[in-house]
């Protein structure tokens, strides 16, 4: 039986410019299964999901609940569970690391200052501190949001875990079911879609070291989807790989053509022209749709070199 993911691949749809849109993440881990909206459809207090749903809403913070690969077993037990936050903007990237039994303390935590990259919050109402570990690799598993990422992203985890690839979560939605398996990688934002463990091992060593992966990347979740598709484009015409070295300045325009500053952190600037196009023929976005569309892609069309002096004008 044919699959979203199955048919994208096939058609071979870009995957530039696809990433969800996050500045910051919060992640809770939840044993059990996963609803379609996990926050509310879950072992975690649908109440509590609610309200941590309307604290994040506007803010920049992204929340999605983990859980470890394999057997989802939650026997209801008030164990300690752990929780990450991670700002993705080059120049504050972080990740911090707390452990708590109560997950209502998550409400005492400043969503607009998470959102602007201040972990101060998170390291005082959770006694978090920053993370030492490897970096994460959250795998899309939750086959209740699409078929897809069950079959494709639940293998990829078990593989990952078993392999002794550490810091391997799965978690619960990242959009874009067609490119499953799909991968978030903290604490530089990246997301990648249509990876295999060899693949994935390949994205960790080179975020331990501050470098990122350009083939099969979504975007940084930092940026909209224009500049996320605009900075891919000039980390390929630059060979850049240095994982904060390109900042999106500014996103001038609106559907379907954008021109997006961009700048190193050498003090070189760019204005990258990205323009909105559909997907041609029709294809399923999910596999739960029940009827084909037309998903937007991003399509970079210029990227010209600026003289700094014009850069800071604009």
């Amino acid at each position: 039986m044919s699959t979203c993911s199955t048919v994208s691949r096939d058609l071979d749809e870009p995957v530039s410019g696809t990433a969800p849109v996050a500045r910051t993440w919060l992640l809770l881990e939840q044993p059990g299964p996963w609803g379609a909206k996990a926050l509310t459809s879950s072992h975690l207090d649908p109440a509590l999901g609610r309200a941590l749903d309307a604290a994040a809403k506007g803010t920049g913070v992204r929340i999605a609940l983990v859980r470890r690969p394999g057997r989802h077993a939650d026997r209801g037990t008030t164990a300690a569970r752990r929780v990450y936050a991670a700002h993705t903007v080059p120049g504050n990237v972080w990740l911090h690391g707390a452990t708590l039994k109560d997950p209502r303390r998550l409400l005492g935590l400043d969503f607009a200052a998470l959102g602007r990259g201040d972990h101060r919050t998170f390291d005082s109402v959770l006694d978090g501190r920053a993370h030492a570990g490897d970096p994460l690799a959250l795998v899309c598993t939750n086959g209740k949001r699409d078929r897809c990422c069950a079959l494709l992203g639940r293998p990829l985890a078990a593989e990952l875990a078993a392999s002794g690839a550490h810091g391997v979560w799965e978690v619960t939605h990242l959009g874009g079911h067609r490119f499953s398996p799909t991968v978030l990688v903290l604490p530089h934002g990246y997301v990648y879609g249509r990876v295999q463990a060899h693949a994935v091992k390949e994205i960790l060593h080179g975020a331990r070291e501050d470098r990122i992966v350009i083939e099969g990347c979504r975007g940084n979740s930092a940026w909209d989807r224009p500049g996320q598709a605009a900075e891919l484009a000039l980390r390929s015409a630059l060979g850049e790989d240095a994982a904060q070295a390109l900042t999106v300045v500014r996103t001038d325009g609106a559907a379907p053509r954008w021109e997006v500053t961009l700048a190193h952190r050498d003090g070189r600037y760019w204005r990258v022209t990205v323009v909105q196009a559909a997907s041609v023929p029709p294809r399923p976005e999910s596999c739960g749709a029940s009827v084909l569309g037309s998903p937007a892609r991003m399509e970079v069309t210029a990227v010209r070199a600026l003289p700094v002096t014009a850069a800071v004008a604009s």
